[in-house]
């Protein structure tokens, strides 16, 4: 049994992905209102932001997991419409952003409560649907599977993307020095504005030699890459001993060939994630981390949520359009 606002319509508004394709296979649908269950929620969507892993899905190759909507979107921030009977934290009304496994491009949607977080006071419902995929993604990765610490080196590719805005910040918030890619000026002076100690043209520089220069041959402790292809190769030779490498995506490719002696002379962890297929449990305790360490960070103004353009929900299509020119700096945000 869920206690719920009176006021709930019968349907809702979604953007579903009517075949595979390009942005014009984004069509809005009517589709009746889903319930949560024991221990979800279901949030009003003000707010809903645009991933990677959602032009994927369009494509055809990033299914949403068994059980859960077809929907694209993997965060949302909006009020708590209704609550199930097992979820005592939140209550009807409460503004709310959350990691969600799919079904963000609507009006409602179905969010575990595990990963759902409070807005810190002074965040737009715009800026907080940007945060749940890339805060989640980053700190998971980069912190708890990467092991950043202070004073370390840190190299993150695709610098100005929503992800790479977010570990910039974070990375440097918690004491590392970073380097970044990017692929213009414009997106170069981007990265250093958000406290990059040196970003790289990779139209103009060899990444590589830059890391050898900046660190004095030494190499970087952590690299967070979501290229792969080509770049696994001298994202090795770029770290230092006992370095961790972490992949999140693969624009590049996903089947390289790797030198396997220098990942054992240097003693390399080569690892990745994705989280959407994840339990509720390993996204709770992230969760919980995000609240314990960054929420506040949010609060106080130390880091922001980069915000690069905001388009109406009917008009998803253009969204992905703008995400697919690549020219985005921070995050891309539907408003409903």
């Amino acid at each position: 049994m869920s206690t719920q606002s009176n006021a709930l319509p019968a349907e809702m508004t979604v953007i579903a992905i009517d075949g595979k394709g390009g942005p014009e296979v984004l069509k809005a649908r009517q589709v009746a209102m889903p319930s949560p269950g024991p221990e979800q929620l279901l949030v009003a969507v003000e707010a809903a932001g645009v991933n990677r892993p959602d032009v994927l899905q369009r494509k055809g190759f990033y299914p949403a997991p068994k059980g859960h909507s077809d929907v694209p979107g993997l965060e949302v921030a909006g009020s708590v419409a209704a609550v199930g009977s097992d979820v005592s934290r939140f209550k009807v009304g409460d503004p709310v952003m959350a990691l969600v496994n799919g079904g963000g491009y609507a009006t409602h949607c179905i969010g575990e409560a595990a990963a759902t977080l409070p807005i810190p006071a002074g965040l737009s419902m715009q800026h907080a649907a940007g945060v749940p995929e890339t805060f989640f993604t980053v700190w998971h990765n980069v912190f708890e599977r990467g092991g950043l610490k202070a004073g370390d080196w840190f190299l993150v590719h695709g610098g100005s993307s929503g992800i790479g805005t977010t570990a910039i910040q974070l990375a440097k918030a918690f004491g590392a020095k970073v380097l970044t890619t990017a692929g213009s000026q414009e997106k170069c002076d981007a990265c250093l504005a958000l406290g990059a100690d040196r970003a790289i043209n990779y139209r103009e520089e060899n990444f590589l030699d830059v890391v050898k220069q900046e660190t004095g041959k030494r190499g970087v402790d952590v690299i967070l890459d979501m290229v792969g292809g080509d770049y696994i190769g001298q994202n090795i030779r770029a770290l230092s001993d006992d370095g961790r490498l972490v992949n999140i995506g693969y624009q590049s490719g996903s089947e390289v060939t790797v030198d396997m002696m220098r990942v054992m002379l240097k003693r390399l962890t080569l690892t990745g994630s994705t989280l959407r297929i994840r339990p509720n449990s390993v996204k709770g305790a992230i969760a919980q981390a995000l609240e314990d360490k960054v929420l506040p960070l949010l609060a106080s103004g130390q880091i922001k949520v980069m915000i690069d353009s905001t388009y109406p929900l009917a008009d998803a299509a253009k969204a992905h359009a703008r995400m697919e020119t690549s020219q985005h700096i921070g995050k891309i945000i539907l408003t409903v």
